[in-house]
């Protein structure tokens, strides 16, 4: 059966929440957060107008998502989206869902008249830096910071 590319819908929640934990818990070993977060982010995010998620479809079950959030960037004096996941299970990667989730959030970018997409990954996510660049993207020249 062929993969399908979509927007999120309200009955995706439970798949999709079983698979952000795997992303959260698993791939970056975070704390699972509160079930109530996780909903309200879900929620948001299927009004589409902080930010969208994508997922992979194969045989009816979830594969992978990725997750664009809508921001400005002053520099440019326009709105970017900023891809902040890009997830897939581990049996299907490099096997091309990647690819077609970042290909719809480059879309997604390009069609609705953003200035650009952005996106970091872990400085040893040796994988997805290959991978981001096999797909065109460069290093950035700024450096990113949290507290």
């Amino acid at each position: 059966m062929s993969l399908i590319i979509r927007n999120t819908k309200q009955e995706d929640y439970h798949q999709l929440s079983n698979l952000m934990n795997q992303y959260i818990v698993c791939f970056y070993k975070r704390p699972k957060p509160p079930i109530e977060k996780q909903q309200n982010l879900f929620e948001t995010l299927l009004e589409k107008n902080s930010g969208i998620q994508f997922i992979a479809e194969k045989e009816s079950t979830i594969v992978g998502f990725a997750t664009l959030y809508f921001s400005f960037s002053t520099t440019k004096a326009d709105k970017i989206t900023i891809m902040n996941d890009l997830f897939v299970v581990e049996h299907l990667r490099g096997s091309g869902v990647a690819q077609e989730l970042f290909k719809s959030c480059e879309d997604f970018t390009k069609e609705n008249g953003y200035a650009h997409m952005a996106w970091v990954t872990a400085p040893n996510n040796n994988r997805a830096r290959r991978f981001y660049e096999k797909m065109g993207g460069s290093l950035g020249d700024w450096l990113n910071y949290t507290i």
